[in-house]
């Protein structure tokens, strides 16, 4: 089986490639490297440095013939995607449609799509379920909903078989202060630089972290099961940023100097996902407790 990962060569996509790789599958990364690293791509898959708007996609897949699509190219910024929507549309939205054109007109069997807890806005109610109202709070949201409509039309018109998986805050090796991950590359960046922690507000928010072996493990399973169905991947239980702070200092054993600053009003202020549909039918469960994903972590940070 030949499957094609977009933006393989980022935090998540890479972690997913190596994986794949290991279960023997032939693999063929896309990715133009924006955010991705060229040190990330696995020398076992063959690398087309390729942004997912060009044309030229379109070649690739009908040289290849791929049988999976696993999407995860995006543009990931939120302030970014505030500063320049424009270009947040054109990567996350018309660059979806160009891969799913591709899709289409290759007799792919599955596109796998990452999508993120961003769709969701500020909760109603915790934890957010699948069901929950999608109202995105900031461009980005927005630019990764409307491809899971987008798939599900093609799903519909062209019979492509589908699962959307929304991810929470997910973290773990290959983890970029600059890219994907968020505030725990952000600590540990600080922390080894001997700098002092920023923490917005009182350190009261919570988010679900999850490590990103765990959301590799969903993604292997999503070839499987989930046909047509989107999911929740998280681990159902919520972590304020203090909390969050207590746990990797306790981990680097050492003292840290913290700066509390204004509260950010366009942080949502708590989120935890329900993932009670992902435990049933995907056949899938998260392994990694907080404090256990943090120490895997840390070493890979004080390794490199």
């Amino acid at each position: 089986m030949k499957i094609l990962v977009t933006g393989g060569a980022g935090f998540i996509g890479s972690n997913l490639v190596d994986e794949l790789i290991n279960l023997h599958y032939e693999v063929v990364v896309m990715d133009d490297l924006t955010t991705g690293k060229v040190e990330n791509l696995n020398s076992k898959a063959k690398f087309y440095k390729m942004d997912i708007c060009d044309e030229d996609v379109l070649k690739i897949f009908e040289n290849e013939k791929f049988d999976i699509v696993y999407h995860m190219a995006a543009q990931i910024n939120v302030q970014k995607s505030i500063k320049d929507p424009i270009y947040d549309a054109n990567v996350n939205v018309i660059g979806t449609i160009n891969i799913l054109e591709a899709c289409r007109k290759n007799n792919v069997k599955k596109i796998i799509y990452s999508s993120t807890a961003a769709v969701y806005g500020n909760p109603d109610y915790l934890g957010i379920d699948e069901k929950h109202h999608k109202q995105p709070i900031s461009f980005y949201g927005l630019s990764k909903l409307s491809p899971e409509y987008y798939i599900s039309i093609y799903s519909k018109l062209y019979n492509l078989d589908y699962t959307i998986l929304r991810y929470s805050n997910v973290y773990g090796i290959r983890d970029d202060k600059n890219g994907e991950g968020g505030v725990i590359s952000i600590f540990l960046d600080r922390i080894i630089n001997g700098k002092s922690i920023k923490i917005f507000g009182d350190g009261s928010a919570t988010r679900d972290y999850i490590y990103v072996e765990d959301v590799v493990d969903a993604n292997i399973n999503s070839m499987k099961y989930g046909n047509r169905e989107i999911f929740n991947i998280g681990t159902g239980k919520h972590t304020s940023v203090l909390e969050l702070f207590k746990i990797i200092r306790n981990i680097e054993n050492k003292d840290i100097n913290v700066v509390f600053e204004d509260e950010r009003p366009e942080d949502i202020k708590h989120s935890y996902f329900e993932i009670n549909k992902s435990l049933s039918m995907l056949n899938w469960n998260p392994k990694f407790s907080l404090e256990q994903g943090l120490r895997k972590t840390v070493e890979y940070y004080r390794r490199n």
